[in-house]
């Protein structure tokens, strides 16, 4: 007969030990239930993925350690079924990256990762030290090997999992989402695994955990190289893969998603997450009328509900009549609360307040940005007085170049769209719009626009944005310098103006609210450049 192993992929909360055993027990048993000889849960799934500095504290270890030993002691009754849990382990004054095999009450072994990002998100030699040896146990005629996540992503892991008799290897990940991840995955496994002769099955972990999304996306794939069981995206999946002569069998297919539905549910999963595991009782939006805070609310609604959801228009002297009945009208197809609080008076008040230190000096960004300022204002005091968290909803392009105002429009708590470029907004909201009539198709058509002056538009002082997004996209995320750029066809002026702004915006983004990291390099904890910084190429 035949070994069976069930795929948990599994939303686990970092920190929350005891809910995480909860899940695991809870997976565990359905997958048993289901007739599973092995259970794969992700990586760090008791601890929740990355726990990052609650790594330092001594009773973080102790604490694991606890729901370690009662999840080994509630799962006993379970005949011969071998559960794979993530956790970290101290051993020899050491911090591990590790893997237990839990079965009939007992650890039978306990396998360490052996190799250790320490790139873009991950910092994980700050914490952790490297196995090096591999972990091979049998079950009913096949053997199979242990990997964690960067341990596939190079070859010698898997070789030594190989040398060691493994005809399977079976990985648990926490590998976090940017755009085509889902499809990088697989080839690295093809790769570094399939090479060695072996099939895989691969447990990734789903959830949002501050600025990272984990998009599952778990599958299992034979040693020619074919995926033949593929789970859903952004969701928590169970899994039984089944076996014959020691390749996987084809099971289950989930179509991989267009790059836009794909977004947009990591985008959603990224709210939701970060909302309900923070305990927030709701969201609160500024809604402009303009595309990037429909893409927020959208988004929102269909992450929490409307009942969770508050839209706010404030209208300035400078907001249209347009831009009031869109705003309006989508907060009704929404069906969320929606309230007008005007800030002609507020705004004339600073004006007044401020007029003997202007002295007449002409009206420039200042009073422009007093206007976004008073806006915050108000947002966050709505989220004081009600709990609710505001959601910012500036994108990258904005982000890039300083096109949004500190202590403004950066006000918030939690920036949805912040590594979602301009023109993969309105991509979003088509998508969006494919599924249900939501955001007014005025929204979509009408120039860019802040509305904080006569007839302003975006393009007044930047260039399109499909110029700025591709010059960003560059310069960010390929390390072009301003020489390579103008090479591929673009402007020198235009290059070395938007580059610039980059530089000498940095210091907003340090006090911009943390926001979902879509991209390869979002401006979060990927991207470390030093505010203060002569360098010029």
């Amino acid at each position: 007969m035949s070994p069976k192993v069930a795929i948990a992929q599994i939303n686990s909360t970092v920190g929350d030990l005891s809910g995480n055993r909860e899940r695991i027990a809870e997976f565990v048993r359905k997958a048993a239930a289901l007739g599973a000889d092995i259970v794969l849960t992700p990586e760090l799934s008791l601890t929740g993925y990355p726990p990052e500095d609650l790594l330092l504290q001594h009773s973080f270890h102790s604490s694991t350690q606890l729901e370690l030993d009662r999840l080994k002691n509630e799962l006993a009754d379970l005949d011969n079924v071998f559960v794979l849990v993530g956790h970290h382990l101290i051993k020899g004054g050491l911090c591990y990256n590790a893997c237990s095999i839990l079965v009939n009450g007992t650890i039978i072994g306990t396998y360490f990762k052996q190799e250790l990002p320490n790139y873009t998100v991950f910092d994980e030699k700050r914490y952790f030290a490297p196995g090096n040896e591999p972990l091979v146990f049998k079950v009913k005629g096949v053997c199979f090997g242990i990997g964690i996540c960067e341990d596939v992503w190079f070859p010698l892991p898997p070789q030594k999992a190989r040398a060691a008799g493994a005809d399977v290897m079976l990985v648990m990940n926490s590998s976090p989402y940017h755009m085509g991840k889902m499809h990088q995955r697989p080839v690295i496994v093809r790769q570094n695994v399939i090479g060695q002769g072996m099939s895989a099955i691969y447990a990734n972990l789903v959830g949002g955990q501050d600025e990272l999304v984990f998009d599952g996306c778990s599958f299992a794939m034979n040693t020619d190289g074919k995926v033949c069981v593929q789970l859903k995206q952004c969701e928590e999946d169970l899994e039984i893969v089944s076996f014959d002569n020691k390749q996987p069998v084809n099971g289950r297919m989930e179509e991989h998603p267009t790059v836009e539905s794909e977004v947009y549910r990591a985008l959603v999963l990224g709210v939701r997450d970060y909302v309900t595991k923070n305990g927030f009782p709701g969201v609160i939006i500024g809604l402009s009328g303009g595309v990037d805070s429909a893409l927020v609310l959208a988004i929102a609604v269909d992450a929490l509900g409307p009942e969770k959801v508050r839209a706010v228009m404030m209208p300035s002297p400078y907001t249209s009549d347009i831009s009031r009945i869109d705003a309006s009208d989508m907060a009704g197809r929404l069906k969320v609360a929606y309230d007008e609080i005007p800030i002609s008076d507020c705004f004339s008040s600073f004006l007044s307040t401020l007029a003997p230190q202007f002295n007449k000096l002409p009206e420039d960004s200042t009073e422009e940005n007093l206007q976004a300022r008073i806006r915050g204002t108000l947002l966050m005091a709505l989220s004081n007085k009600f709990g609710s968290i505001v959601l910012t909803t500036g994108n990258k392009s904005e982000m890039a170049v300083g096109y949004c105002t500190l202590y403004g429009d950066m006000a918030g708590g939690f920036a949805v769209i912040k590594d979602i470029y301009k023109t993969l907004v309105y991509r979003l909201c088509h998508y969006r719009n494919s599924i249900s009539d939501v955001i007014p198709e005025r929204m979509l058509t009408r120039a860019p626009t802040a509305e904080l002056k006569p007839n302003q538009f975006d393009q007044d002082t930047l260039p399109p944005y499909e110029v700025l997004d591709t010059i960003v996209r560059m310069f960010m995320e390929e390390n072009r310098s301003v020489g390579e750029i103008v090479k591929n066809g673009y402007n020198t002026t235009v290059v070395e103006r938007i580059v610039r702004l980059m530089r000498i915006n940095e210091y907003k983004r340090r006090q911009a609210p943390i926001g979902i990291r879509i991209t390869p390099r979002g401006f979060g904890r990927d991207w470390r450049c030093p505010i203060t910084s002569k360098y010029r190429d």
